[in-house]
């Protein structure tokens, strides 16, 4: 397993991330998952107070607690339920940020939270208030750093020109490119780190049937699945050749990737063992479609 640091601190973080999203709501299934990750490398666990409304990190909470001191745990802030609606509200306020904290502290059952990460953001959000709260908890030292997952440039850019955030999390994958645009060079040039998700696009670029995927249609996506599985074998498959598109670019710190079961799981770790990529083949599948750029959230 490679590491990296984590923007501009003392963190490292592994190459290959667990993404909980999909974590089952079993306690046992969970620890399963998160002991294998962790005995193969993985360090880096990425959570949310919205997965689930709470319970996605409370079955965190509950497996990590005697491996704490050698993860880095990273949740997300700024969506709230409403007793009264279905689904959840966006509401990023200080005072609801400084309240939501002490929540997810508690369900992860530690006294830290390593990365905490604003959960999307517009430009319309209060900017100097979401600002003054994350640099308040790290005062306090409720969490040690603080970054954002967001798919949006112009968000992006607020970010990393106006605050102290050390990661972005967003989109990218073979079938997702935009960021190669604008956001990857920023985010690179301020030494901020990229914190991948989607790599595997829904499972497209493994072994779903293809579908249309943002602007590209489902022969579009069929095309690039055919290239990929010509080059795939036995120490190479599928799942790794779009791991390694994602990790080979510089501003890449991890693949955090989605997980719901071992076998999954299994999938993913062959990534460390499997042979590279000749530079003739990367080049020959990312030259297979052409690269999509941001329509919106310009």
């Amino acid at each position: 397993m490679h590491y990296k640091s984590l923007g501009n601190t003392e963190i490292k973080v592994s190459e290959l991330a667990l993404g909980a999203m999909s974590f089952p709501n079993d306690e046992s299934a969970v620890r399963d998952i998160i002991d294998e990750a962790v005995a193969h490398g993985i360090n880096y666990i990425d959570t949310a107070d919205l997965y689930e409304k709470g319970l996605n990190e409370t079955l965190i909470g509950k497996v990590i607690h005697e491996k704490r001191k050698n993860l880095v745990v990273a949740t997300k802030v700024g969506n709230r339920f409403s007793q009264n609606k279905e689904g959840w509200e966006w509401g990023p306020s200080k005072d609801y940020i400084l309240k939501a904290v002490e929540e997810s502290l508690k369900r992860l059952n530690t006294d830290y939270i390593d990365l905490y990460q604003l959960h999307g953001g517009t430009l319309e959000d209060p900017f100097d208030e979401i600002v003054e709260a994350f640099e308040l908890l790290k005062k306090q030292g409720k969490i040690r750093y603080y970054g954002i997952s967001s798919i949006r440039p112009a968000v992006i850019r607020k970010y990393a020109v106006s605050s102290d955030i050390v990661s972005v999390m967003t989109q990218y994958s073979l079938l997702d490119r935009r960021p190669e645009e604008s956001v990857l060079p920023l985010l690179e040039e301020h030494n901020i780190s990229v914190m991948a998700r989607g790599s595997l696009a829904k499972g497209l670029l493994v072994n779903k049937p293809p579908v249309t995927y943002l602007d590209y249609s489902d022969e579009d996506v069929k095309r690039l699945q055919d290239v990929i599985r010509a080059v795939v074998k036995t120490d190479l498959t599928a799942t790794s050749v779009a791991l390694q598109f994602v990790l080979s670019h510089p501003a890449i710190t991890s693949a955090v990737v989605g997980i719901r079961t071992t076998e999954q799981l299994t999938d993913v770790l062959a990534y460390l063992k499997s042979i590279r990529l000749t530079e003739k083949e990367r080049r020959a599948i990312a030259s297979i479609l052409p690269v999509n750029n941001y329509k919106e959230h310009q």
